[in-house]
Parts: C-alpha cells; sequence; structure tokens
C-alpha cells in the first residue's frame, strides 16, 4: 500500500500513454484528459486533398469573431499525424489536450480564442473546427459560440453566499472560463484574498476571500461562477443474493484486475481486504485530502463499511453465521479521505480527490468511483462544482456510483420526501443509487424501497433520480475497531459464534462486523456490480454500464407499501419512478445482457422531466442525445417498467398518493418546492445519517 502526503499546491502529473512528456500541457492548466475513444473527430480521413491553404481559411467560420478571452473547445487537424513536439506548441499557446488516439490527424483541444490565429499560421494545421462530437461543459464555463454575451455580476455568486457578513471571511470555490494562472489568483489577492489550493479538474481554485469583496470579484469576465465550499457528509450475508452476485461470482466474476476509488472517510486495515490466503493489502494506494490531517486510517467508521460491501472476500467470517463477502471480492481499492473523524468534508477536498482518481486511472485501472456522501442542493448542477467534477470523471472513462441520500422522510415542505436527492446524485451523467430494505430474507419479492432513501426528481433540474436501487437497509459489513461509529453504535456489532454458529456474542470475540444503513450502503452493492462488468468486458464506457444495469433491473416491486422506522413511526411509500428509478440491481442479468448503448459520454444521461399544469400530468422532456431519446424503451425493453410510462408519460397511478397527486395542488408548497426552478432547502437539507438503524419493518 501506498501512502503519500499532500502538497496541497503542486499538483501531481498523472501517467501518460507511453512515450508521452507533455508535462507542461498537464502541469501548468487543468488536467489533460486523454481517452481512447471512437469519438468522431471531424469526419473520414482525408488524404489526398490535404493541400497547403491560407492561415485565415484553415478556421471554421463559426469560430470567427470571438472574444480573445473566450476559450473555445476545437478539433485541429493536422497535414500529418502530429509529434508530440506539434501537440505541446498548442499546449504552449493556452491550450488544453481532451481527446487524441495514437497515429489520427485529429486532435481535440480547448483554447483561447486568441490563439486561433497563431494556431491557423502553422504550415503543419490543415483545419480549426468547432468541436461539436461530444457533450460540451457548460456555456457559462466555455464562452462557446453564441454565448459571448457578459453576464450579470450578480448571477455568478451562489445564492446561499448572497447576503453574507461583509466582514466575515469566507472559503470559496472560484470557477473560471479558463484554467487559473497566477494572473488569476493576483485578482483575487488583489481584493483581499488568499489562494488555498487549484481545483484544476473545474477549472478553478479554492480562496480565503472576504464576503465584501465578492460583488467585485464577480465583475472579472474571467470569473464564471462563485460557490461556497460547502460541506459534505457520508450518507450510511443477504445483499449478495438478493441482488444475484452469488451468481455471478459462482461463474468467476469476482472484480479481479478492476481499481475501485472509494471517496470516503479512509480505511482500516481488515483481513478480508486482503488476497485471499494471503497477507498482501488490496487497499494498493491511500491519499488523504483532509486538511492537516494526512492519516488515512478510518477515524470515523464509514469507509472500511463501505468498502468491504464492495470487496470484501469475507476470510474473516468463518465464525459468523453468516459469509460477509462484498460484491466484487477481488478487486483493489484506492483509498482517497476526504471525510474526517466526525464524518465531516468540504466539497474542494472532493473535487481533489476525484482529481487524483482520475490521474492515477491508467496506474491502478480505476474504472469504477464511489461516493457515498453527499449535501444539499444549492443551484442548477450545471453551476454546481461538484457535479462538475463527477461528469469530469465520467468523461475520462470512470463509472461514477452515488448515493441518493437519506432524506426520504423529510415532509417538513409537504413533499413526502420527494425533490431530495443530494449533491452530486442529482447529475444526470451518474448512477445514482437508492436504498432497498431486504426484511432480512435471501428472496428480492419481499424487498421494498426504504422510508428514508431520497425521491426524485432533483431540485431546479428535474432529473428523474434515483437510477436504480439496491439493498441500503440493516447491512453487515466491515467494522474499524476504534472508530467513532463503532464506540459509539456498539449495539450495531455483529459478533462471532461458538463451534455450532448458534450461540453468538462478545464471549465468543470481538466483532469483525457491524451493520449500518443508507444509501451510503446500496450505493457500493452498485459500484461492485459495475466492477464485475467491466471484468467481463473492459471495452464498456461508463455510459453502457449505467444503461445496461439499468434496463437490466428487476421491476417487479408492488406499487405500494408501508414501512416502519426503528421509533414505530409509519411512512406510506410507492415505487414510483422517484423513489427506484428503473427498478432493483440484478447483476446476474447485467452480466447476461450483451445489449450496448452508444459509447460517447452522455448517452445515457438520466431524463429530464417537466410538469404539464392542464393534464396533470409528468412527461419526459425529449433529447434525441440520450439511448432512450424521446421514448421509455430501449431495444426491446422497457427501462422504468411498464407500471410507472405509459408512452412517454408518467402514469396516474404511478404519481398518485391515494386520490391525490402526491405533491398537492400548485398552491401548495410542495408542490412548489419539487417543480418550482428556485432553491427552498436550507443548508441543512441533507445531513446524511449515521448510526440510524433503519426500517424495522
Amino acid at each position: 500500500m501506498i501512502q503519500i502526503e499532500r502538497d496541497k499546491d503542486k499538483p501531481t502529473t498523472p501517467r501518460l500513454p507511453s512515450g508521452a512528456t507533455w508535462g507542461r500541457c498537464l502541469s501548468g492548466l487543468a488536467l489533460c484528459v486523454l481517452l481512447a475513444t471512437n469519438l468522431a473527430f471531424g469526419g473520414p480521413e482525408k488524404q489526398a486533398n490535404e493541400v497547403d491553404k491560407p492561415a485565415h481559411t484553415k478556421i471554421s467560420k463559426d469560430l470567427e469573431g470571438l472574444d480573445g478571452d473566450t476559450t473555445v473547445k476545437v478539433i485541429v487537424r493536422f497535414k500529418h499525424t502530429p509529434t508530440e513536439d506539434q501537440l505541446q506548441k498548442v499546449c504552449d499557446w493556452g491550450g488544453m489536450l481532451k481527446n487524441y488516439r495514437d497515429g489520427e490527424k485529429n486532435a481535440a483541444f480547448t483554447l483561447p480564442a486568441a490563439a486561433l490565429k497563431d494556431l491557423a499560421a502553422d504550415p503543419d494545421v490543415v483545419s480549426i473546427s468547432a468541436d461539436l462530437s461530444s457533450q460540451d461543459p457548460p456555456d457559462y464555463l466555455l464562452g462557446l459560440v453564441g454565448n459571448n454575451q457578459p453576464r450579470d455580476p450578480g448571477s455568478k455568486i451562489s445564492s446561499d453566499l448572497q447576503g453574507a457578513d461583509p466582514n466575515s471571511n469566507l472559503k470559496v470555490i472560484v470557477q473560471f472560463t479558463a484554467p487559473p494562472t497566477s494572473s488569476h489568483h493576483e485578482t483575487v489577492i488583489a481584493q483581499g484574498g488568499e489562494h488555498v489550493k487549484n481545483l484544476r479538474l473545474v477549472n478553478g481554485a479554492l480562496y480565503s476571500v472576504p464576503a465584501s469583496a465578492l460583488a467585485e470579484l464577480a465583475k472579472d469576465p474571467r470569473v464564471a461562477f462563485i460557490s461556497p465550499d460547502r460541506p459534505v457528509r457520508r450518507s450510511l450475508d443477504h445483499v449478495v443474493q438478493a441482488v444475484n452476485a452469488d451468481i455471478a461470482q459462482s461463474y468467476g466474476w469476482d472484480g479481479t484486475g478492476i481499481g475501485v476509488a472509494v471517496v470516503d472517510s479512509g480505511i482500516q486495515a481488515h483481513p478480508d481486504l486482503k488476497a485471499s490466503g494471503l497477507s498482501t493489502s488490496r487497499v494498493v494506494y491511500s491519499e488523504s485530502f483532509v486538511p492537516g490531517d494526512p492519516s488515512t486510517t478510518d477515524g470515523y467508521g464509514h469507509g472500511t463499511h463501505v468498502a468491504g460491501i464492495i470487496a470484501g472476500n469475507g476470510q474473516g467470517s468463518a465464525s459468523y453465521r453468516g459469509a460477509y463477502r462484498g460484491i466484487a471480492p477481488n478487486v483493489q481499492i484506492i483509498n482517497l479521505r476526504v471525510l474526517d473523524n466526525n464524518g465531516a468534508g468540504t466539497d474542494s477536498a472532493v473535487i481533489a480527490a476525484i482529481q487524483r482518481a482520475i490521474q492515477l486511472k491508467a496506474v491502478y485501472n480505476i474504472r469504477v468511483l464511489n461516493l457515498s456522501l453527499g449535501r444539499g442542493v444549492h443551484g442548477s448542477y450545471t453551476l454546481d462544482p461538484l457535479c462538475q467534477a463527477v461528469e469530469a470523471a465520467w468523461q475520462a472513462g470512470i463509472v461514477v456510483v452515488v448515493a441518493a441520500g437519506n432524506s426520504g422522510r423529510d415532509n417538513s415542505l409537504g413533499t413526502h420526501g420527494y425533490g431530495t436527492i443530494a449533491v452530486p446524485a442529482n447529475d444526470p451523467y451518474v448512477i445514482t443509487v437508492g436504498a432497498t430494505n431486504m426484511h432480512d430474507t435471501f428472496s428480492r419479492a419481499d424487498d421494498t424501497v426504504t422510508s428514508y432513501s431520497s425521491k426524485g426528481p432533483t431540485l431546479i433540474d428535474h432529473i428523474v433520480k434515483p437510477d436504480l436501487v439496491a439493498p441500503g437497509n440493516r447491512v453487515v459489513s466491515l467494522i474499524a475497531p476504534g472508530s467513532k461509529l463503532a464506540t459509539t453504535y456498539s449495539r450495531f456489532d455483529v459478533f462471532p459464534c461458538d463451534g455450532t454458529l448458534v450461540l453468538c456474542s462478545s464471549a465468543f470475540g470481538s466483532p469483525s462486523y457491524f451493520r449500518l444503513s443508507g444509501t451510503s450502503m446500496a450505493t457500493p452493492v452498485v459500484s461492485g456490480a459495475a466492477a464485475l462488468l467491466l471484468q467481463k468486458d473492459p471495452s464498456l464506457t461508463p455510459d453502457q454500464v449505467k444503461a445496461r444495469l439499468m434496463k437490466t433491473a428487476w421491476k417487479g416491486f408492488g406499487q405500494y407499501n408501508d414501512a416502519i422506522d426503528q421509533v414505530g413511526a409509519h411512512y406510506s411509500l410507492q415505487s414510483d419512478i422517484f423513489a427506484v428509478g428503473a427498478g432493483y440491481l440484478d447483476v446476474a442479468a447485467a452480466l447476461s445482457s450483451t445489449d450496448l448503448a452508444p459509447p460517447t459520454a452522455g448517452s445515457s444521461k438520466s431524463p429530464q422531466v417537466a410538469f404539464d399544469p392542464v393534464s396533470r400530468s409528468v412527461s419526459v422532456v425529449q433529447d434525441s442525445s440520450v439511448v432512450w431519446g424521446s421514448s421509455v424503451v430501449w431495444g426491446t425493453s422497457v427501462v422504468w417498467g411498464t407500471s410507472v410510462f405509459s408512452g412517454t408519460t408518467l402514469t396516474g397511478s404511478a404519481v398518485l398518493w391515494g386520490s391525490s397527486v402526491v405533491w398537492g395542488s400548485s398552491a401548495d408548497l410542495g408542490f412548489s418546492v419539487v417543480w418550482g426552478t428556485s432553491v427552498v432547502w436550507g443548508t441543512s437539507l441533507q445531513p446524511l445519517s449515521d448510526g440510524d438503524a433503519g426500517d424495522s419493518q
């Protein structure tokens, strides 16, 4: 296991493809993500017609007339296969290499519009055109064609920063329209700020600034958005069989060769995380992003439990009644600690950890990233820095799996728990996971959605979430002895037994396992499933993994169920699209499927929905760029189940609560919360619970 202490300001250059030495292209600017994809860079190869042209004719018309400070995404076609020096030359003009395949003549860059003329003057360059081959980052960040009008400075400041005490000093994340340089930092420092660390993954940096300086800072045309460094928290046997992972393991699929990054509270050493029968740990890399605390062990106890659900091999459970084995018991774990000993962290720590996962992707074959944490929604996902970070990981070829949140019981605003999906689970790219209750049986036929599992649609953007559900109630996994959760909630300990496995108690030894409940526990079940799919077929892209898991999910939930929590409170629930998504994870079905969604990033984005006040129905917003498009049917299967949709409209029975629509009339507060476009939740919306024993029935 490798342990390193993070240097706050010095970026670590990721390992590049063999022969690559483009250090300056990476270290001085935003992280350069190299993807070996099948993107169509400007159409078929041309060879005979590549003649010299005047420089001004090499630039496509839609790139002319741009402000020099605008950052644009372009495809550069070279006369011959470009050398490293030619690619580096573009980076020296302020460019950032985004995509390139060895042997191709085309390369994708982002670069300042002011550099286009110099680039076109290069005799080795044949043409420069706008890159429309994939989903672009938000226009407000890249300043693409048609969006060159200056923005109102007030709109660049997050709503939860407006009204701050002008005498206070705040930690803020400033996202710029281009990768920040010393000039950007000096501008903030001139306003009384302090540069804390770079967040190149989101074209930004973390600063400490006086609240009184925010308005002036927002006037800088290079500033795209300013948001606080918000706190994030953790979300919190029978599982393997409930999702049919035991069938997968019987056929030899165990995650071998796949790296899974666990962004959490750290991981303690445990026998179940060693290679089977060996003393070698499968936690192959550890790093802390907790300010002032380089330890990578788990003082809180959450990350160890999560890692066990993904990767535990059960070799420490011989004297227990259950075989507490994870979904992918031979994967390698990359331990990226972002939560402190109280389970708290910040946006900037999570972003830095995600950035490290991307940098280490090729080193440890990191194909899956687990985020069993989140926070409240404070604006559109297109503006949120955490969402921008998970999208960058997705674009880099990493499947990102995120906990939906544990606010499904929240009816404080009359929503019955709807509209409570956390950040970054609200991003349409990622796989968002809700939690089910297995009711202590091996069959999924009696499984129900839990009362605490957060429900969609997402606030502001109205994205259908969660994407699917998995077991998350009273899940047994690894304990981190001495951690806060282990000592505070010792009643959840699972003890070893006598030789007959009948009597189990502390008399027979200290506990190696304990129970936790939450969407945090459901999320690693799906992360493990993704690792199995990628072991079987390493060519799958994140979108293909997501689509296959959703399409093959079990859709046999009953329409209604009742849940009782540990204090006896009753909750009436329904298994609609905003509670269970596409259904219940079925690992065996996903491994058996050969269906392939388009490989391009964004082809399996979760759909957006809209409410029709006349028909009082909810419909999918048409989007021809995604695999389900304007239809709920993909291939020959209904992705979300026939009980949820009729055509492209949600059926009345799926969105009704008894005889009235679940969010009431348009005059009700609950309605405006779910279907409005403004933020109404406070900063304590999603304090994802810990130590909750979950639903009892």
